[in-house]
This record gives C-alpha cells, structure tokens and sequence, in this order.
C-alpha cells in the first residue's frame, strides 16, 4: 500500500491486457458491419473509442494475478483470428437486417426510375438511387427511435456469454447462416412488392396507352408518372412496413446468436 496516499496500486498483468484485446478484436469486428456505428460518417476513432469502451462494459472484470502467464504469441494469434471470425459472422447477421430493407429500397428505387441517378451513400458505403437513401435513412432512424441499439447490444453482450474468450471455436452451422440470409432477402423482395405492383401496374397501362395512341411519347410521359406513382405509393406503405421494422429488430439479437449457432 502507498504510504503517501493509502491507495492499493492496480496492477494489469499481460493475460488481464491480452484477454481485453481479444474482446475489442470481437466487439469492432461487429460494430464496423453495422451501417448505424460502422459506416464511413463516423469518424474511425470514434468507432476504436466506441469498441473500447464496450469491451470494457461487456468483458467480465475478473482481475487476474499479476504473475499469470500470458497466453504465447502464437497461440495468441491464432486467438484473435477466432475473435475475428466470431465478430465478423455476428456482425454480419446483425448487417443482413439492415440488408433486408437495402433490398426494398434499390427495389423500389430501379422499378420508379430514381435507380438511374446514382449517388454516394455514405451510410452504406456504396452508390444509390435517392428514394433508396430516403428508405435507408427513415430504416435507421426508425432503428434508433425504437432502442433497437439496445436490442443490439444486448446481442453484442450475449455473444460473450454463448462463446466465452480463450475458447476453441465452436462448429459452425452452414445451414443456419444460408437459412437466415435467404429469409431476410425474401423479406426485402415482400415488403417491396405492394409498391413495385403499383408499379408495373403503372407500365402496363403506359403500355396499353402506347397502342390507343401511338402518337404519344410515352417514355417521356411514364417517367415522371413513375416518380410519382412510387412516392405515393411509399408514403401509403410506410404504417405497413413499421411491424416488418419492430419484428426486424426485435431478432436482432437472436440472429447474432442463431448465426454463431447458439
């Protein structure tokens, strides 16, 4: 004990350091896929600030002896590569949520014709049509109104309760990962569909016009019909689409877990 200041000195042994970097690796493996925290807006040190500190809340504080031995840099590095792949697969069925509503947005966007101007994303990292990044922005905005961040979190915690560190890297099941993917894009084509309807109703009337009155340039005509046509019809499905939205993030969580085959 310090004389001067009647404190006890806290002392991190290598193991205590080596097992907070293997939980970081995890927890921003994770966080990087998820367009909310990892998109190219924020700031990477505001992402390695953000990881730190979720490494700290969700790694049991267990302090280890100061003469522990630290795990071989061999083994260590074979570690981190586990903690890799795990953050990486949770991560991404934590992504393919929001993947699921990408897929309504670009469909709508090419079937109105707003998919032919393309513009940068950077919520998404990739190029978009307007009404794709209008659909995209209400979606995460909508995440964070209804908490799903804690639904998020509380997903991120569990991983850690489900495969603990310094552990062997548990069977992972093909199945439920090609399961879960080819669930979630049928959700992104179903929720699209009301709207692209209204749409290729809209075509097949354009059509049937074109043969009444071929004089009518109906390519000019149709485009702006279109435009509209898929405005209205998106403003009608949004009270629609918020149950897909909570049942969406309500399993968030749950799918990190399904995918790591817990």
């Amino acid at each position: 004990m310090s004389e001067r200041t009647g404190l006890i000195p806290m002392i991190i042994s290598i193991a205590q350091a080596q097992l907070f970097f293997l939980a970081l690796t995890r927890v921003l493996a994770i966080l990087v896929q998820v367009p909310v925290f990892g998109s190219e807006v924020v700031p990477t040190q505001t992402k390695i600030g953000l990881g730190a500190v979720l490494a700290i809340i969700v790694l049991p504080w267990n302090p280890l002896p100061a003469n522990v031995d630290a795990i071989p840099w061999m083994l260590y590095a074979a570690l981190i590569m586990r903690e890799l792949i795990v953050g990486l697969l949770a991560g991404f069925a934590a992504a393919l949520t929001f993947g699921a509503f990408q897929i309504t947005g670009k469909l709508i966007d090419m079937s109105s014709g707003f998919g032919a101007g393309q513009v940068f994303n950077p919520a998404m990292s990739e190029a978009g049509g307007t009404l794709d990044q209008f659909f995209i922005l209400v979606v995460m905005l909508y995440f964070l109104l209804t908490n799903g961040h804690h639904v998020f979190l509380q997903g991120l915690q569990a991983t850690f309760v489900v495969l603990p560190l310094n552990q062997a890297l548990p069977e992972i099941n093909p199945g439920a990962l090609l399961t879960l993917t080819s669930g979630l894009i049928t959700a992104g084509v179903q929720m699209a569909l009301p709207v692209v309807g209204a749409l290729f109703l809209t075509d097949l009337t354009l059509g049937l016009l074109s043969k009444v009155a071929p004089q009518i340039n109906v390519f000019f005509l149709g485009l702006p019909i279109k435009v509209w046509v898929g405005i209205f019809a998106l403003s009608l499905m949004f009270n629609f689409f918020i149950p897909s939205l909570d049942q969406a993030f309500k399993n968030l969580g749950p799918r990190m877990l399904q995918i790591l085959g817990a």
